[in-house]
């Protein structure tokens, strides 16, 4: 099946789908290609009515909030913008102080990914607000890596991109119109300054498609791939519990 096909057939129908009975989607959007094309596929798939997007910056760089501004206007989108950095800063040296407190300092991962959740519980209080469900934007190696942040932006309600490989995105957001400025960028997080998402996987997108494919890729690589694949089984698993109680 070609791409496009895919997108029309699968990916449309199936957004159209999943909001009856709900207003629409709502979806955070960061300045990058993943959220960019999650956005363009709503917006078509649904109508504009049924997509609001939340900019949410925190200490964020300028050219993520440019690009993030340029896909909404390009694409008309219903968008608010809140600055979350303030709200990050005080509930950070609240856990720094109880954690130093209780003779362990906060770990960095945890820093960092607090953001992330202060995000995820942003976009909850208005999809609750709106009768809406939060739309996800991890693609096909974000998934099967474990390249995201557990209850962060892996807490969502369904997510239209994860067969899609990074350059299956790459295609799918040219063919539906997104920003050669967002294209052109590095894919990063945009979590601290000079991160980029193959700089912390230890692995290229290009491999990590080609691996995704079946094609042939180094031994080196394939173990990197199955290593992140193997630690990051518990956030693609049900929540572990043990049997079920049996009553007399």
């Amino acid at each position: 099946m070609r791409l496009n096909t895919y997108l029309q057939q699968e990916v449309e129908k199936f957004l159209q789908e999943k909001m009856r009975g709900f207003s629409g989607y709502v979806l955070g959007l960061s300045g990058g290609v993943d959220s960019a094309l999650v956005a363009a596929l709503v917006q078509k798939a649904c109508g504009n009515d049924a997509l609001l997007t939340l900019v949410l910056p925190i200490d964020s760089a300028e050219e993520d909030l440019l690009d993030a501004a340029q896909m909404v206007k390009k694409f008309n989108l219903n968008s608010l913008t809140i600055d979350l950095s303030s709200s990050y800063h005080h509930l950070l040296t609240v856990l720094e102080e109880k954690a130093l407190e209780n003779g362990k300092p906060l770990d960095h991962l945890a820093k960092i990914n607090l953001k992330v959740r202060l995000r995820m519980v942003t976009l909850y209080a208005f999809a609750q607000t709106h009768h809406a469900l939060v739309v996800g934007t991890d693609n096909a190696d974000e998934y099967y890596t474990g390249y995201f942040t557990k209850y962060g932006d892996g807490g969502v309600d369904l997510l239209p991109i994860v067969h899609l490989t990074k350059g299956e995105v790459m295609q799918a957001a040219r063919l539906y119109g997104v920003p050669a400025s967002i294209l052109n960028k590095k894919p990063s997080a945009g979590l601290f300054a000079g991160q980029t998402d193959e700089g912390e996987m230890g692995l290229s997108y290009h491999d990590l498609d080609r691996y995704l494919l079946g094609e042939e890729v180094s031994d080196e690589v394939k173990t990197r791939i199955e290593q992140l694949h193997q630690i990051s089984a518990h956030k693609r698993e049900p929540l572990p519990r043990p049997g079920a109680f049996q009553r007399d």
